[in-house]
């Protein structure tokens, strides 16, 4: 089935438009973000929209990442639309194949696969301020124009490829995690694995039984505290199916107790008993001390990814299994040479390396221009910025999903991604209650608001002396939301209208309205 639906979406996408299409909405990526953002919009009586999707199916990182163990971090219950409940999940923590299903029926669900088109990569965005619309042009060579432009391609979604000596004249087997390859065998095999961030932790422990010798290569190792996960009983399920209320308390009691997690963000004091249990995690599933004091992190808990799993340490415990703590100096056509010239034999290399996140780097390929011939790259040259994570100063009627500083690290992004979408459905109403070409967002606006991420980072874990894939170069943390998630549905309700400029309002409707009420800060 899956193979001739995505046979239907290549021969969809090779209809390359003849003439420009034009939408009130064009929206970037079928993700979780994109078809939550397409599902809004149809109920908001909103038909004419088109998803723009690079590839021959929906499901972003869920869609790519197929490696062994591939898992959420979220819990099932949570880690889904509040609008689409299912109950029935297998377990606590779905693996990728249950969360794409997931995926997949909610797209045939509110029948959204019509709306796409796919392998239609966006390589141009440009707002024409006298037409007030948004021009658009993929890569094979189709053109739209929009009222509004979405862009919904979240940061997880082009690799990290490290810059290692020799890499490319490596004779074995080579490939991200991201892009799994299913075909190549592990068994007997001597593997290389490099990295030990989320994706490595959960791969390594399924692989470990299957080849001859892994080498796990960490640069900083990470805090890992155990995964609470079981199966849902047949009795759970069908309970959730008859009661739809028992699943949503079960969802909203998973929400809560996330969202005290935040607790030792902000206090970094109770960070520290924190790590004081992770230690423990730590010590009780390690068999060999020296594996212990080199798996154990020097930095607070919290200020990198803290990740979870109860297979991870375990696997090391392996006599097959080896952690290689130096640093990594050349790879030859065989081997793989490390900085206390040692060389390993090897068949094969996984890079479990994470991905490119900083959007100043993964959209270089990527030009968005709005007013007066500005570049989003131009304007984030210093760093990524933006009001709520949605809105840039200067580019009228753009909207983004999980944009700068809306990531998290304690609960749902799905929470995240649904508070952004209502926002943007209610902007898309006040520009029509306006009757305004379109919507520009202050300036002041937007420094305020960057004003308020920085000062609410400060004495937190993310500040502590880290460095992580949550920060730029120069320090900046561009990722995470600094706050609960109640907050940041608080600040997303209502648009506060003062914030923007609204081109070729009514004057009638640019008086103060219960719109444009303050919000609780």
């Amino acid at each position: 089935m899956a193979s001739r639906t995505q046979s239907n979406n290549k021969a969809q996408s090779n209809k390359t438009a003849s003439k420009t299409e034009e939408y009130d909405v064009v929206i970037l990526g079928s993700g979780f973000a994109g078809l939550c953002m397409a599902i809004k919009l149809k109920e908001a009586g909103i038909t004419s929209f088109i998803i723009l999707e690079k590839a021959n199916e929906v499901g972003g990182t869920w869609r790519e990442n197929t490696y062994p163990g591939c898992a959420c971090d979220v819990q099932s219950h949570l880690y889904s639309y509040s609008f689409e409940g299912n109950p029935d999940w297998s377990k606590s923590y779905a693996g990728w194949q249950e969360i794409q299903d997931y995926i997949l029926h909610c797209t045939d669900k509110y029948k959204l696969r019509s709306s796409i088109r796919f392998n239609s990569e966006i390589n141009e965005a440009s707002f024409d301020e006298a037409s007030a619309q948004w021009n658009i042009h993929t890569k094979n060579g189709a053109h739209y124009k929009a009222k509004s432009f979405v862009m919904g391609s979240g940061p997880l979604h082009v690799p990290a490829i490290p810059k290692i000596k020799g890499l490319d004249s490596f004779k074995g087997k080579v490939f991200h995690s991201a892009q799994w390859d299913h075909s190549f065998d592990l068994k007997d095999k001597n593997v290389v694995s490099i990295g030990t961030g989320g994706s490595a932790i959960q791969y390594v422990p399924e692989i470990a039984p299957k080849v001859k010798q892994l080498y796990v290569f960490q640069r900083t190792p990470a805090w890992v505290l155990p995964r609470n996960e079981r199966n849902y009983s047949s009795l759970e399920k069908q309970l959730f199916r008859r009661i739809p209320l028992l699943r949503k308390l079960h969802r909203g009691r998973l929400y809560l107790t996330n969202e005290m997690r935040v607790l030792p963000i902000y206090r970094p004091a109770l960070a520290k008993s924190l790590s004081k249990f992770a230690k423990w995690h730590i010590k009780s599933s390690l068999n060999d001390a020296s594996l212990v004091e080199k798996m154990t992190p020097d930095y607070t808990i919290g200020c990198k990814r803290v990740l979870i799993s109860n297979k991870y340490y375990p696997a090391f415990n392996r006599d097959n299994v080896e952690l290689v703590t130096d640093a990594v100096v050349e790879v030859k056509e065989n081997s793989i040479v490390t900085q206390d010239g040692k060389e390993r034999a090897i068949d094969a290399i996984i890079l479990g390396t994470g991905f490119v996140t900083d959007p100043r780097n993964y959209m270089q390929d990527f030009t968005i221009t709005g007013l007066n011939g500005r570049t989003l790259m131009k304007q984030w040259e210093k760093g990524a910025e933006s009001y709520l994570g949605i809105n840039v100063t200067g580019f009228p009627n753009f909207f983004q999903l999980v944009g700068p500083n809306t990531a998290l690290g304690h609960n749902s992004v799905i929470f995240m991604i649904e508070c952004q979408v209502h926002y943007i459905i209610e902007s898309l109403k006040l520009l029509k209650k306006k009757n305004a070409r379109y919507m520009n967002l202050h300036q002041d606006a937007l420094e305020s608001f960057n004003q308020e991420i920085t000062e609410g980072l400060k004495d937190t874990v993310w500040s502590s002396g880290c460095n992580s894939w949550y920060q730029q170069d120069d320090g900046k943390n561009f990722t995470i939301w600094p706050g609960t998630t109640i907050k940041y549905r608080a600040r997303t309700r209502r648009v506060i209208a003062e914030h923007y400029h609204w081109e070729g309002a009514d004057k009638q409707s640019d008086m103060p309205c219960a719109d444009a009420a303050p919000q609780t800060q």
